[in-house]
């Protein structure tokens, strides 16, 4: 079995966070925490791969941010025994960087691109044949005397991550074998997650504290592991630097998450739909307006998790108050 290797295409990751990111990361599929389907899915779909010595069809997952989509692509070229390469939608700008990084893919191996609903058109269809038929459709030259190049691919697989599956068009979403969506965490697994992060940065907290980080991580692990790093900081410069309930309390408040795990900004919006608008309707474009925020901001980040706890509606006229 091939190490697995990450290579980041994206060189606006800085190098240390990927390093921390990493450690932090599960390096098996078992050791995977939440999401029990779609885990014991992928197991099987492995295992039959592994059975019959062929790659992976191509996977593609959707859910909010933060929810695990990039571990799960690392997961799955380390559990086939593969290396991975990891870009974005935004960084692939020209049909020539996706086909530098499809011709150094060898057989097996995994392409991870992340928001590939970003994928620029002309990108996009260039993919189309690649996925399908593993060969890249090259045109040389121009006017007259232009001819197209068909270069043949090592069958790879492709893992894309998106928040917005609404935006990909159909030709692409049905090249994936396997759509699946990854849903919020519920609380008892992501206390299971902080304990475990505590564990990796060598950090004492106790049940009550990780189960009181959890409510307030949004559903959401990777909020769930920046809480508690920022919870760390307080008990280090506090006290002893192990995190106990009270400490997590008053770092949690300095921090402005309440007990829902709201935010300042999920207060802020609350606040404009309430007493602005009168408990609505009003359209998402005069709350990102109000919030100065961007409407894909307002409709990916905000409103799912305000949503998912009953606060806010969508409705034909816009968006309400519960």
């Amino acid at each position: 079995m091939k190490n697995m290797t990450s290579e980041n295409l994206d060189p606006k990751i800085n190098k240390i966070d990927k390093e921390i990111e990493l450690s932090i990361r599960p390096k098996k599929l078992a050791e995977f925490i939440g999401q029990k389907k779609l885990k014991d899915q992928l197991d099987i779909f492995i295992r039959a791969a592994l059975a019959r010595g062929e790659s992976l069809d191509h996977i593609l997952f959707y859910g909010p941010p933060g929810l695990g989509k990039t571990t799960l692509a690392m997961l799955l070229s380390g559990e086939m025994g593969s290396n991975i390469k990891i870009t974005s939608g935004p960084a692939l700008t020209r049909a020539g960087d996706l086909a530098s990084i499809l011709t150094s893919l060898k057989k097996g191996d995994f392409l991870f691109i992340d928001e590939i609903h970003r994928l620029n058109k002309i990108v996009e269809e260039t993919l189309y044949s690649a996925m399908e038929d593993y060969a890249l459709d090259i045109v040389l030259g121009k006017g007259p005397s232009a001819r197209s190049v068909r270069l043949k691919l090592q069958k790879f697989t492709i893992v894309g991550a998106t928040t917005r599956i609404g935006l990909i068009s159909s030709p692409m979403r049905d090249r994936f074998g396997l759509v699946q969506q990854i849903d919020f965490y519920d609380d008892n697994n992501l206390s299971e997650i902080v304990k475990r992060t505590a564990k990796v940065l060598e950090t004492q907290i106790d049940e009550v504290s990780a189960q009181e980080i959890a409510k307030r991580s949004r559903g959401t692990p990777r909020i769930a592991n920046r809480l508690l790093k920022r919870v760390r900081d307080y008990a280090q410069v506090n006290s002893d630097g192990i995190i106990n309930l009270k400490e997590a309390k008053v770092a949690l408040l300095n921090l402005g998450v309440d007990e829902m795990g709201l935010s300042d900004a999920d207060r802020r919006y609350l606040d404009v739909v309430k007493n602005q608008y009168g408990g609505g309707p009003v359209g998402v474009e005069n709350i990102a307006a109000a919030l100065t925020e961007d409407v894909g901001t307002i409709t990916d980040v905000y409103e799912p998790f305000l949503m998912k706890k009953g606060l806010v509606k969508r409705t034909p006229r816009g968006r309400t108050t519960t």
